[in-house]
């Protein structure tokens, strides 16, 4: 499948760039390599091939989420760079 040279530059106004009558002509020969490439993927049959997620065959290992105390939190406070009453003290956020 081929792209226009001028398929190409509405491609780039639409993503704000300009570019060089070289650039535009590079991206229009590898643009036409990507859309070919598509084109052959979707002609494989696929209808035999069950959906995957991951073709890895991993998955995630988490340990137990148990709360604990944390026996220091001055530490923690007084590396910030203000608190007040045991509270980070931040700006505002909102109006």
């Amino acid at each position: 499948m081929a792209i226009t040279r001028a398929e190409v530059r509405r491609i780039a106004a639409l993503a704000r760039l300009r570019l060089s009558d070289e650039e535009a002509a590079l991206y229009e020969g590898q643009f036409g390599g990507i859309l070919e490439l598509v084109a052959e993927v979707s002609a494989l049959d696929t209808s035999q091939t069950a959906a995957t997620t991951s073709v890895l065959g991993l998955s995630n290992v988490m340990r137990e989420d148990v709360p604990q105390p944390f026996g220091e939190p001055e530490r923690l406070l007084a590396l910030a760079p203000e608190s007040a009453d045991g509270y980070y003290k931040v700006k505002k956020v909102l109006p």
